[in-house]
């Protein structure tokens, strides 16, 4: 994006509704411009009466004009700054809102590919600098330039060849700060991609903290996070060694700018152009100057910061999804769920080879089929096609004779549930996790769903019962606890489709036993697919489909497969063995 476009869409999605505080803003660095201009002029009769020509008339009246000056540009400043707060602050969280927004409704297909650390780094790193750019960046704009005007009409009124002299220095500076800016630009860029890659290394250690002590590997993790942080550090480093530039140029322009002052003032007071008072208030005036020539030179940095930072954020909060209602779209009238796939071919890349290649599949409403195969054969991908997760490439599924690709999403998706092996929950308490399934279900609907998937038995006996904080994706409870918390969260959405990915670890004959009741509790009278990997789903499977490399090669009953499927055959032996 041109920097151009990224002002204006900055400032119509983000500024334009504070304007009204901008403004007031503004109206306030007006004041601040106008009470550190009186300092400065006032210095001029404060010198002049008070301590050459010893006039107590005014002894009084000068230091209260300072003070009442002093006070309200300070109080200016804060009601400045703190109305900026304000705007930066909101205007942060509705650039965040926009990203975890987009987040949340973009197609999973596409959040697969991103990179979490980078997004999140995104969401804190970038959004800060975009932040700078539309509140500091813009009081400082304001606050300076006027505050620099007015300090520059003082000084051209007291003394108008030493305010030329004086107004070198301002471009010299802004000329450094621009270099500098291009700079401070690419390398925040670079900071921002080893920030995302330290933020992802962070999930891991907390997702694979087990692992690492299983496997011993203390040494080789802290060696790759002082990898991480030095990469980081030395990033960061150059960011404000570029910012720390700015400083000796400064103060060298500064002190060149002090000495010529002096040097041409000695040549006008030998002249009598210029009284020693009018020069300690020009003096004074330059170095009051001085700040304000300090910040407006930083700016340019700032700026960059900002724009490079939202260059990076706005393409995320654009990202624009593939799954979409068609305009002729309908929503999708359940009768007894039958499911079928005409010649569905799919592939997650386009320079990939095919992953499912011309399927045929028929699930009979009410009834349950399994999914049977090798790790890979395209199983999962079946199930994700259903709700469309994934879109197909090519052919059409079909639910109670209407395409799903003619039905609205939300109305398809309210009719599946599904319970994966990589059972999925949210830090928060039970009885929250299940109505995930349903929002609106009542405490008693609680209790009934979690009865009948037999979670009652641990629930009850927790400190805070369905109140119980579970932790990050439930880590306080046990494997099994969690599919039957799962279970009962699909039972609460009621819905006519379920997709089942069973488990593969090993539990207790108990503990999988009271699952598997769940699961005919959950099933009962319900369209089901099954990736099966129980073998007492396999038996009480109505049909079942044999997958291979992304093909259908047999289908039938378990008595008709262990006749004619070699692969089927194999696979049920196996499960024997176990």
């Amino acid at each position: 994006m041109r920097k151009i476009e990224i002002y204006k869409r900055l400032y119509k999605d983000y500024s334009k509704k504070y304007l009204d505080k901008i403004i007031l803003s503004a109206l306030l660095s007006v004041l601040v411009a106008g009470s550190t201009s009186a300092i400065a002029w006032l210095l001029d009769p404060a010198i002049k009466k008070l301590f050459i020509e010893k006039d107590q008339s005014l002894i009084i009246i000068i230091p209260l004009m300072i003070i009442i000056a002093f006070t309200t540009k300070g109080l200016s400043l804060y009601f400045a700054k703190a109305t900026m707060i304000s705007v930066g602050e909101e205007i942060k969280k509705k650039l965040q809102f926009d990203m975890i927004n987009t987040l949340i409704k973009t197609d999973t297909q596409i959040i697969d590919k991103k990179h979490s650390g980078k997004f999140i780094s995104n969401l804190t790193y970038d959004v800060t600098h975009i932040t700078n750019l539309l509140s500091n960046a813009i009081l400082t704009l304001f606050k300076d330039s006027l505050t620099l005007i007015g300090l520059l009409t003082v000084m051209f009124l007291q003394n108008w060849k030493l305010a030329l002299i004086s107004i070198v220095m301002i471009p010299l500076a802004s000329i450094s700060a621009k270099t500098l800016g291009k700079r401070i630009s690419k390398v925040t860029t670079e900071a921002q991609e080893k920030s995302g890659y330290l933020t992802t290394y962070l999930v891991e250690l907390f997702k694979n903290h087990k692992l690492i002590k299983i496997f011993q590997k203390e040494n080789l993790e802290i060696k790759r996070a002082d990898e991480y942080l030095s990469q980081l550090k030395d990033k960061n480093k150059k960011i404000q060694t570029v910012f720390v530039r700015l400083s000796p140029i400064m103060e060298i322009l500064t002190g060149f700018m002090v000495a010529v002052l002096i040097f041409y003032s000695g040549k006008l007071m030998s002249k009598g152009e210029v009284d020693i008072n009018n020069f300690f208030s020009f003096l004074a005036a330059m170095m009051l100057a001085y700040q304000p020539v300090r910040s407006l030179s930083t700016l340019n940095m700032i700026i960059n910061q900002g724009l490079s930072a939202a260059s990076r954020i706005l393409p995320v909060i654009d990202q624009k999804n593939e799954i979409k209602n068609s305009e002729s779209a309908k929503p999708l009238k359940i009768k007894n769920a039958d499911i079928n796939f005409n010649n569905i071919n799919f592939s997650y890349e386009e320079n990939e080879g095919p992953t499912l290649q011309s399927i045929n599949l028929k699930f009979e409403g009410g009834k349950m089929t399994s999914l049977v195969g090798h790790s890979g054969s395209g199983k999962s991908t079946i199930l994700n096609l259903i709700p469309r997760i994934y879109d197909a490439k090519s052919g059409d599924i079909i639910i109670d004779d209407q395409s799903i690709y003619d039905s609205t999403i939300g109305s398809l998706r309210s009719e599946i549930s599904m319970v994966s092996q990589e059972t999925t929950l949210f830090d928060d308490t039970i009885k929250n996790n299940i109505k995930y399934g349903r929002q609106e279900a009542t405490d008693d609907e609680v209790f009934k769903v979690a009865k009948l998937s037999y979670c009652d038995e641990f629930i009850n006996s927790l400190p805070n019962k369905f109140d119980t904080l579970i932790g990050e994706n439930g880590v306080r409870l046990s494997g099994g606890e969690k599919q039957r918390l799962s279970i009962a969260r699909a039972m609460m959405k009621k819905s006519s489709i379920i997709l089942l990915d069973e488990e593969t670890s090993s539990l207790d004959s108990e503990t999988e036993s009271k699952i598997q009741d769940a699961l005919n509790i959950l099933t009962k009278n319900k369209t089901t697919i099954v990736i099966a990997h129980r073998l007492s789903t396999i038996l009480n499977s109505n049909s079942i489909y044999v997958i291979d490399k992304g093909e259908i090669i047999d289908s039938g009953s378990h008595k008709a497969l262990m006749e004619k499927s070699e692969l089927y055959k194999n696979f049920y032996e196996k499960q024997i063995q176990k």
